[in-house]
């Protein structure tokens, strides 16, 4: 299973509305996770069963927690049983296709 995420504070209480160490927060529990994944400007995209996959995303809004009086989080998720891998190989038949 893919699940693509993000997770950010609200009431910061910072005139600059910067999220980043709240951010970073969240993209240290993934890493530490062990969990494949992969970080880009918008989402964290994280492979791996359902149960860890959940617990990883609990665990990166529960980081945030502190930097905010609310956390928003937006989560989607792609569930294809019997599959692994997809983080890279779905980028690689893209590749392919655009490539024909």
């Amino acid at each position: 299973m893919l699940v693509a995420f993000s997770v950010a504070p609200s009431g910061t209480g910072r005139a600059d509305g910067s999220v980043s160490d709240a951010v970073a927060a969240a993209v240290r529990v993934v890493r530490e996770s062990g969990l494949p994944n992969r970080t880009d400007a918008m989402f964290t995209t994280i492979e791996g069963d359902w149960d860890a996959c959940l617990d990883v995303v609990k665990r990166a809004t529960e980081a945030v927690a502190p930097y905010g009086s609310r956390v928003s989080l937006v989560l989607k998720a792609d569930i294809r049983p019997g599959y692994e891998g997809e983080l890279d190989a779905k980028l690689e038949r893209l590749e392919e296709a655009l490539g024909d």
